[in-house]
């Protein structure tokens, strides 16, 4: 085991970690540390051209640091930022994507990258999966928690700064039993504050819960489904006035405002543009395609979630030119290019993997005239950013939101022009 050292530390990387210098010249990474301060870090993970260490104690402090508000911060493994004041996150993550653009992406000529930032840096997610704490005896302790910083273990929470009050008041009344066969619960909250909890578990039945909360709750069987055990059956939020029902197991954005700016920038970059023959990919319960719609002659969709399409279908009900296609991208659009071509629009929404490689390919064969590239990882986006260029795509425009304030994580839209063709 190699021996504590003292580091200072230069800039940080993506992911809430900050990059500084070992002894031997290796780049050592390291959370919840700024750049310019000096540490004494505990190597955790040793390889031959990096390792990875944890801060024993802070030696030297950075003017830009401050108290974070939070008694589990450093421990719990969900926030990465609350040492840094709210507009240093922002500029950090801007320049986080910058880097990832530049280094991944190889793209030289980056056009201004702005930021949207959040209304509010705390209490602003309507959704946290929690998991049962194994306490043993102890009856005090809470009974959810979530991941540690440093290890597969659970924390127990009293409360998280991320979410409204209204949830954390559910929080502690929350009891599990040792052998309830409970793997995680999600706490959810619509625009009417109405708060479902969405029980997970390995047993295609429900276990017996004694459930007196003002709450809906459902549970999620490993089959995937959804077996309402009281209240509502889906929730309802509110984008820009528009109403969507959305089922337990369907994802919808956790941070409201912010998703109000992303379909507000979208309809900015297609002002004026009408008639328009679009193609949404990973279209979800429908939030930019509802939006989306009235600018289409005709606008076909791809999801491959089977509740998430049931949740499209009810929300875009009132719309006659949607085509929509459940299933994987990777496998349904190949054969769909030559039946809906030419396209004049493609947005994108992936998963943070980023778009699977066949998915890629046929999205550059089908050869649309512009695409909405919306992304929650900055690398993938940038690696595949990467071979759009090399297909004759010009990154138009980069514009980052800060959907998650205090964590390391970011969405980012790009507007893609094709420029040129690129002929084999």
């Amino acid at each position: 085991m190699e021996a504590n050292q003292q580091v200072k530390f230069e800039k940080m990387v993506y992911g809430g970690d900050c990059l500084g210098r070992l002894a031997d010249g290796r780049a050592v990474f390291v959370p919840f540390v700024l750049p310019g301060e000096s540490a004494e870090i505990e190597i955790t993970e040793s390889k031959e051209r990096f390792a990875r260490g944890r801060m024993v104690k802070l030696v030297e402090e950075s003017p830009n640091r401050i108290t974070p508000p939070c008694p589990y911060f450093s421990i719990c493994g969900g926030c990465s930022y609350q040492h840094l004041g709210y507009a240093q996150q922002l500029d950090l993550k801007k320049d986080l994507v910058r880097d990832q653009m530049e280094r991944i992406g190889k793209l030289t000529y980056l056009p201004e990258i702005s930021i949207t930032g959040s209304p509010t840096a705390f209490a602003y997610r309507n959704q946290v999966q929690f998991h049962p704490v194994q306490n043993g005896n102890a009856e005090a302790s809470p009974s959810l928690g979530l991941n540690r910083a440093s290890s597969n273990g659970v924390l127990p929470i009293e409360k998280c700064l991320l979410i409204p009050e209204e949830m954390n008041d559910i929080l502690p009344q929350i009891e599990l039993e040792a052998n309830s066969g409970i793997a995680r619960i999600a706490i959810r909250m619509d625009s009417d504050s109405e708060i479902m909890l969405v029980f997970e578990g390995e047993s295609p039945e429900p276990p017996e819960l004694s459930i007196e909360l003002p709450v809906s709750s459902t549970y999620l069987s490993p089959d995937g489904r959804s077996l309402n055990m009281g209240g509502n059956d889906a929730l309802v939020y509110r984008v820009l006035g528009e109403e969507f029902l959305v089922s337990p197991e369907s994802f919808f954005q956790v941070n409201l405002p912010v998703a109000e700016e992303m379909v507000s920038h979208v309809l900015a970059l297609i002002e004026g543009q009408e008639n328009l023959s679009i193609l949404e990919l990973y279209s979800g319960v429908g939030l930019f395609s509802r939006f989306l719609a009235p600018h289409a002659s005709q606008l076909t969709a791809i999801e491959s979630s089977p509740s998430a399409c049931f949740d499209f279908a009810g929300n875009l009900e009132e719309f006659e030119n949607i085509s929509l296609y459940e299933g994987a991208v990777e496998y349904l659009l190949p054969p769909l290019i030559e039946q809906i071509k030419p396209i004049d629009l493609v947005v994108l929404d992936p998963p943070r993997a980023g778009l699977n490689t066949k998915a890629r390919q046929a999205l550059i064969d089908l050869d649309p005239e512009q695409i909405i590239y919306i992304s929650c990882d900055p690398s993938t986006l940038a690696r595949d950013l990467k071979h759009f260029s090399e297909a004759g795509y010009s990154l138009q425009s980069l514009h980052a939101f800060d959907m998650f304030p205090q964590t390391a994580h970011v969405e980012t839209m790009t507007v893609l022009q094709r420029t040129q063709r690129v002929t084999s």
